[in-house]
């Protein structure tokens, strides 16, 4: 009897009622859960929650009963609007063009990049040295209104939460999230924080916001890896918190140019008698307050001042004039990703880094118990590599290592490592003009897919005479490649024929031919050999102590960035034709994760650019050492090899499209790169058969190494625009996404 009473359950288990997908996505972002911890709960995969979420799958037994009877203790929490629209459970959500942001569906968080048919070492997907914390979810987002109205302001207490907001609450130390957003509401000072959460703020003065941020506040981030620190609090001063502390609403050109306000300021000096400290930089956009550490303890506080031109437009769009709730949510959703801002994206691109390879680690302990610091394995150390030690092909102009050269001098590709992104064009043929279309496809996150998996120098680099070149030694090497023959090449295993004329040479960032010995990264010298030719390095500089540094890096942006694509309706499963109407108008869905995605894309190349900072100011001369080279993360051969690494990537699919096709790029700058075609889509001419494209050539999809499409312009207007200037190699990538040409190229 038993049995037949099992069997019941089961059946009665199996037609469990279900709320329709959107509101299974509101109630659990209602509740603060992420989809990661439904997961461990139904003890299923984060995968299989995400397909209940999108409509795609529908929960069985067992775990069907108990995603019901969790939903409707949800529901009682947080019934649904009364003005919510009704949706039948039974019919899966589709992707029909432009979906509303409710429709947006969540991608799985650490699934491996689909960006298929590359080369075995560019789609490497390496375990994760470090843990990543899943992202939140996007629920339907919000109405946007002005600002957010309050009926609860005490400290802790939480209203309900709007939708799309990262706020886990896993660490109790940091239950409010990593950041706030100070303003001043009807003579009120309102910390609006992720996941919805207003705080009354009681300090009257900026030392007295300090304290509070870091004893009340309970903001921060855990640290991301073991060894690591956990994330500081980051306040951000709207103006009218700004005029409420006593602040300027903007900086006098004395002081932008500074970076600063003066040292006398009447809230420095406020700040020093409260016995806090200001990093070098000063009081700035991004200014740090600090009191020197006390063991363990750490007392920071990072500010960001937006109306100082903290959230530059260029990266972060128009961040800094959204309202408070909105602007919180949006940097709420970057920290919770990537990590909490440290300054620019380009500062917290290199910190990050170090937060996912810290320098140092704890010991085991010793005879008596006691732990010490000792080197981290696979990080880049606590010290900084001596000027004087850098291979000079390996540094900038300027640089200490180069004081004894004449003051004029100008090194040439046999003095120097030139390693840069493409800037190349050509004339078209008159086949090409023939055609009507041209059509520009971007790599995504292109130097992000070039760091993946990329084996990187840790520590300093040994010089050798007359090596033998190993594929596998990340370095410099000193080697003539102008033997090399672009119209007779190896394409995987068969030697074939191409137009030499129409291809860029992968060797310079002009496409130009060697002429003789240069220096060249590790990447650019093995992809010589790949192409068929032999390689014979005169010299090098080589890094025997290596590892991939990069990856963990690699993974948390990637994900970040693949994470609030899928938000935006943008997922890494669609088919070309799927994907190309996903993107179609992506940034209006949600402007807020619109913004996320742009400062994640400039966390890649901002933080890599950050590996060879060059002197800004400082009364710096050259031959004298600048700020910058103190830093361990000063590595400009890392940047170098990442950047070798990502042309080879790129110049690989252009030979491979060449050999199947007998299609050449007119155009190429840095990721996108422009071929004319008889129609206006990136499917007119890339060559897919049954949805599935070339191997090793470009592939249609969102994966980082996958490419989108940046745009399409008439053939007339490229022969216009390059009549109008009387430049036959006028670079037509640079303007092919609107087709506005300013002035004349003058190729920065």
């Amino acid at each position: 009897m038993s049995e037949l009473f099992d069997a019941v359950d089961a059946l009665v288990a199996s037609r469990a009622v279900l709320p329709p997908p959107t509101e299974r996505k509101r109630l659990r972002a209602a509740h603060g859960l992420t989809i990661d911890e439904v997961a461990i709960a139904l003890k299923v995969r984060r995968a299989t929650v995400s397909g209940w979420e999108s409509g795609k799958t529908e929960p069985r037994p067992p775990e069907r009963d108990a995603y019901a009877r969790l939903l409707d203790k949800l529901a009682e929490l947080y019934p649904a609007p009364a003005d919510a629209p009704v949706q039948d459970a039974a019919a899966p959500a589709t992707f029909t063009g432009a979906p509303a942001p409710a429709e947006a569906r969540t991608l799985a968080i650490g699934q491996p990049s689909e960006a298929a048919d590359m080369t075995p070492t560019e789609n490497t997907q390496p375990p994760a040295p470090t843990p990543v914390t899943a992202a939140p979810a996007a629920a339907p987002r919000a109405a946007r209104t002005t600002r957010p109205t309050s009926t609860s302001h005490r400290p802790g207490a939480k209203k309900a939460a709007p939708a799309g907001t990262p706020a886990d609450g896993t660490d109790p130390r940091f239950e409010n999230g990593p950041l706030a957003v100070v303003d001043v509401e009807d003579g009120k000072v309102l910390a609006y924080c992720t996941g919805g959460l207003v705080l009354d703020v009681p300090a009257k003065s900026l030392p007295s916001l300090v304290d509070w941020t870091l004893k009340e506040a309970k903001l921060g981030q855990p640290k991301l890896s073991g060894p690591g620190k956990d994330a500081d609090p980051l306040i951000v001063l709207t103006e009218a918190a700004l005029e409420r502390y006593g602040l300027p609403v903007t900086l006098a050109e004395e002081e932008k140019h500074a970076g600063r306000v003066p040292e006398g300021h009447k809230v420095i000096k406020q700040l020093t008698r409260a016995e806090w400290k200001l990093t070098k930089r000063g009081f700035g956009p991004w200014a740090r307050i600090y009191r020197p550490a006390t063991g363990s303890e750490r007392q920071c506080v990072q500010l960001c001042i937006p109306s100082w031109n903290a959230l530059d437009t260029r990266h972060w769009g128009e961040a800094g004039q959204l309202p408070p709730a909105e602007l919180a949510r949006a940097l709420g959703v970057y920290a919770s990703r990537v990590m909490t801002p440290r300054g620019s994206t380009a500062v917290t691109g290199l910190e990050l880094m170090t937060a996912l390879h810290p320098p140092t680690r704890a010991s085991e302990p010793d005879a008596d118990g006691k732990r010490t610091g000792e080197h981290n394995p696979g990080s880049l150390g606590k010290d900084a590599i001596d000027p004087m030690n850098w291979p000079p092909c390996e540094v900038p102009d300027g640089h200490p290592v180069l004081k004894d050269l004449p003051r004029f001098h100008v090194r040439g590709p046999a003095e120097k490592l030139f390693e840069e992104a493409y800037d190349w064009a050509r004339p078209m043929t008159d086949a090409e003009c023939t055609l009507r279309y041209l059509v520009g496809i971007d790599v995504n996150m292109a130097f992000a897919a070039g760091a993946n998996g990329l084996n990187v120098g840790l520590g300093e680099a040994t010089h050798v005479k007359a090596p033998a070149f190993d594929p596998k030694l990340p370095g410099s090497w000193l080697v003539d490649l102008s033997h090399v023959d672009l119209s007779r090449v190896k394409v995987g295993k068969e030697w074939v024929e191409l137009d030499g004329s129409l291809l860029p040479s992968p060797f310079t960032p002009k496409g130009e031919r060697p002429t003789g010995p240069a220096w060249y990264a590790t990447s650019t010298v093995a992809y010589a050999q790949e192409l068929g030719y032999e390689v014979r390095p005169i010299e090098a500089w080589v890094r025997y102590d290596n590892g991939r540094y990069l990856d963990g890096w690699y993974q948390r942006l990637r994900d970040a960035y693949l994470a609030t694509m899928a938000d935006l309706g943008v997922d890494a499963d669609l088919a070309p034709e799927d994907f190309l109407a996903a993107m179609d108008g992506y940034k209006d869905r949600d402007p807020e994760f619109a913004i996320v995605t742009t400062a994640i894309k400039a966390t890649v190349k901002g933080g890599l650019g950050k590996l060879r900072e060059r002197p800004r100011g400082e009364g710096w001369r050259p031959g004298e050492p600048w700020r910058a080279l103190s830093r361990p993360t000063w590595r400009p051969d890392i940047r170098a090899a990442v950047i070798s690494r990502t042309r080879m990537n790129l110049h690989r699919k252009i030979v491979k499209h060449a050999a199947f096709t007998g299609q050449y790029p007119i155009a190429i700058l840095s990721d996108c790169v422009v071929y004319a075609a008889n129609g206006p889509s990136p499917l007119d001419f890339l060559p897919y058969r049954e949805d599935k494209p070339l191997p090793g050539g470009f592939k249609l999809g969102i994966n980082p190494g996958l490419v989108k499409h940046e745009g399409t312009q008439s053939v007339l207007w490229g022969e216009e625009v390059r009549e109008r200037f009387n430049a036959p190699e006028l670079n037509l990538a640079r303007y092919i996404k609107d087709g506005t040409v300013t002035d004349v190229d003058n190729g920065e």
